[in-house]
Formats: structure tokens, sequence, C-alpha cells
């Protein structure tokens, strides 16, 4: 029988994580963090939105759900406390996540193999 990396695991093997912890370092996100580092509040709201959660109760649950596979996604072996999601979302600041998501942006402009994709003046995100 094959067994391989979960499709989410293969996706954020592209991500560069020495520079997500560069941001996190800048604005100091680990400060007072057990467990749920802002790497893995990173890959729950990834998770969350490949997966088409409408609520943060409704990823919980999902992530109840697959308590086994939680490890192979990347979250560690602690289950994840809604309040503990909750009080990550107020307290961390925004910038970490806007920096990286600008920084994968540049990364991706860069990588592009044709003028297809080209993009000019400013890009915008915008998540549902």
């Amino acid at each position: 029988m094959f067994q391989d990396k979960y499709v989410f695991a293969q996706l954020t093997a592209f991500l560069n994580r020495t520079q997500f912890n560069n941001y996190v370092r800048k604005y100091d996100g680990n400060r007072y963090v057990n467990h749920f580092t802002c790497w893995n509040q990173l890959l729950a709201m990834m998770l969350g939105q490949l997966s088409n959660r409408e609520s943060l109760r409704d990823l919980i649950v999902a992530f109840e759900a697959h308590k086994v596979k939680q490890y192979h996604f990347g979250l560690g072996r602690k289950p994840i406390a809604k309040t503990t999601f909750a009080s990550a979302n107020q307290n961390r600041t925004y910038r970490i996540f806007e920096d990286f998501a600008f920084y994968m942006m540049e990364q991706a402009s860069k990588k592009r193999v044709t003028d297809i994709f080209k993009l000019k003046g400013n890009v915008k995100v915008i998540l549902k």
C-alpha cells in the first residue's frame, strides 16, 4: 500500500518557514506561548480556508473529528481548544501574516514562467 504525505502537508512544504519565523521574531508573536505557535495558527487558518469552514466553531469541530490526522497536518499532537484559537486570533498581530502573504506573493511573481500572469500595480487579496 502506497503511503505518502497528505495534500495539505505537501502544500505547506512550499512555505518558507524561515522567513515566517523572521516575521514572528520581528513582531514578537510567540511571546507567552506554550504550544499553539504562530506557525500552528497559520496552518490552522489555511486549513480552515481551504476546507471552506465558515466559523471558528466549525473549524474546531473539524479538528476534533480529525484528531488522528492533526499531527500529520503539522499542527502538533495536542488538541486545539476554541478559546486558545480565539485568544490567539485576538492577541496576535495580523502584521505577521500580512507580511508573510506579501512575501509569498512576491516570490510567486518572481517565479512565474510566462507573461500570462503579469501583475501590474497593486495586488489585493480579498478573503471571504
